[in-house]
């Protein structure tokens, strides 16, 4: 007899044990999952059984569990007489009892429509199609009631956006940083303009056209109503006026210290001010196409996970987990985490108050054991938040060597904040979210608010740029280049970090802020934050169509 493996979880439910199955490559068909876990030794059970597959076969099948009990019930020696039970021989099931509900089956599979907090429905973002799956669709035949594993063959993620910190705090390295930005974004921008640099406008005569890129160094408003900005370029400094009665005035309310952008305009008569005509972002192009799979897959996108929170709601994402295992989830062959997979420990005053685990290591072991819930077959793609312990200054380098060893499961993908994870074919921009207060703090109401937190994640792609000012809430790392920018326009971007659920397309990129695992928090309450939690946002990435799952 082969020695018996060790199993991560005990197989006492029908998950536990497709999700094994599975892992050792096999199909099984839903009443062979339920009679295995019906074992008094479940483990025993589908041991015997797969002694009596056929090399050749990767489906078990009834029949093999039934050959394997009676096969070792005959032999005395083998002490698993009576070991499966159909449901027809099971007492519980007594005529006129109502049918027992599977418990591989969530509670949570009714595709819902995302809620602001307020119990009223949110209304889907302009573009964004929502909408539920086909299982059967894509090749695969799944079984009903349990999950088909994916073909490793077919699937491919691969993730950029690592980093090895090389900074070291000089003044030379922010410069170095900054002098970046400023060069890889003007490059964005100096067709739109006839450029020239700010000590060339200098010396230009009064009234003629001149462009300019520049960084923002200053705004401010004029005694009459106007608007004074202030760009940078590596030579200098230029003052460009807004008038207020401009159809473009309203963009100075986007502006940003330190991003980049470019103005057309007339010098004033004496050349020391440019009056502005056009303002332009480095922006994603309006023609914009994005890319998609070959094939029907979905990817499931989720963040701050919060283990170790007294409000972290285990409930709904076993609820998520067990949907993960059912046929209707079959075409969900990816997950991916933005950022806060615990609730860490000294990230805000008197948190030590509402954490349910207290040492940070033991919060990372915890959410281990929550991800071995996942399927196996499900490839998983992580980046840190700022309740993880790496440095809070972006952009976060990956988990290091000692927290990776604690998060084995599904042997996942972990990179940087932030960092591009193209999914077959689909570059998916994967970003926490910190510098979203930021955003949401400076712009109006009606252009960034905490409640539909797609609108600032609107900004950052405006602004090609998911932390564009330095010096405020969000820490900037000074570093040999800018991690930060956002070079090439991507096909989805996902955020966390706001704890609001929000999603649309701004031209053409899928933009989602997932909302989060976590309960309300008296810190939250304190803060009149309402989270939107235990949603599940699901994108089929052959045709960027988005299904939002609740189970909460």
């Amino acid at each position: 007899m082969r020695a018996r493996e060790q199993w991560s979880v005990p197989l006492e439910r029908p998950v536990h044990v497709a999700n094994e199955l599975a892992r050792r490559g096999y199909n099984a068909d839903p009443e062979a999952v339920t009679l295995i876990a019906g074992c008094p030794d479940p483990e025993l059970a589908l041991e015997r059984s797969l002694e009596t597959v056929p090399d050749d076969a990767v489906k078990l099948g009834p029949e093999h569990v039934h050959d394997a009990v009676d096969t070792r019930a005959r032999s005395p020696d083998e002490m698993v007489r009576g070991a499966v039970t159909t449901a027809a021989d099971d007492p519980a099931d007594t005529p006129g009892d109502p049918p027992r509900e599977d418990p591989s089956v969530s509670g949570g599979t009714t595709t819902a429509e995302p809620t602001n907090g307020s119990g009223d429905s949110a209304v889907e973002t302009k573009g964004v199609s929502e909408g539920s799956h086909t299982p059967s669709e894509g090749g695969r035949s799944p079984s009903e009631g349990g999950r088909t594993p994916a073909d490793p063959a077919q699937q491919s993620v691969a993730v950029s956006g690592d980093i090895q910190s090389t900074g070291t705090g000089e003044y030379s390295d922010f410069v170095a940083v900054f002098r970046d930005r400023y060069e890889k974004l003007s490059k964005k921008l100096r067709s739109r303009v006839n450029h020239r640099p700010t000590d060339a406008i200098q010396s230009m005569p009064g009234g003629s056209d001149a462009g300019l890129v520049g960084m923002v160094s200053d705004i401010r408003s004029t005694a009459s109503g106007h608007w004074l900005v202030e760009l940078e370029d590596t030579n200098g400094t230029f003052p460009c006026l807004v008038m207020k009665d401009r159809e473009f005035a309203d963009l100075v309310d986007e502006l940003l210290l330190d991003e980049v952008i470019a103005v057309e305009g007339t010098l004033a008569d004496d050349g020391g001010i440019l009056f502005v005509d056009s303002f332009h972002f480095p922006d994603i192009p309006r023609t914009h196409n994005p890319s998609t799979a070959d094939r029907h897959v979905e990817a499931a996108l989720i963040s701050d996970v919060h283990v170790g929170s007294d409000e972290f709601m285990a409930d709904a994402w076993n609820r998520f987990a067990d949907w993960l295992h059912t046929a209707e989830a079959d075409p969900v062959e990816y997950l991916l985490i933005a950022g806060d997979m615990v609730e860490g420990v000294g990230v805000y005053p008197d948190q030590d108050k509402e954490l349910s685990i207290v040492d940070i290591y033991e919060q990372y072991e915890a959410f281990s054991e929550h991800l071995k819930a996942v399927p196996g077959d499900i490839e998983i793609v992580m980046i840190p938040g700022n309740h993880d312990a790496v440095r809070l200054a972006e952009p976060q380098p990956a988990f290091d060597e000692e927290l990776r060893d604690i998060m084995t499961a599904h042997d996942a993908e972990i990179s940087a904040n932030p960092s591009i994870a193209t999914v077959e074919g689909v570059d998916v921009l994967m970003y926490h979210g910190v510098s979203l207060d930021e955003v949401i703090a400076e712009l109006p109401d009606e252009k960034a608010t905490y409640d539909d937190p797609h609108l600032p994640m609107y900004q950052l792609l405006k602004k090609r740029h998911v932390a564009p000012q330095f010096g405020g809430q969000t820490r900037i790392a000074p570093e040999e280049e800018d991690h930060l920018i956002i070079e090439e326009a991507p096909d989805i971007f996902h955020a966390g970090h706001v704890h609001k659920l929000g999603y649309g397309k701004y031209h053409n990129v899928l933009t989602i802020n997932s909302g989060c695992w976590q309960a309300q928090t008296p810190f939250q309450e304190r803060m009149n934050i309402d989270p939107d939690s235990g949603f599940a946002p699901i994108v089929r990435l052959d045709t960027l169509e988005l299904t939002v799952r609740n189970f909460e």
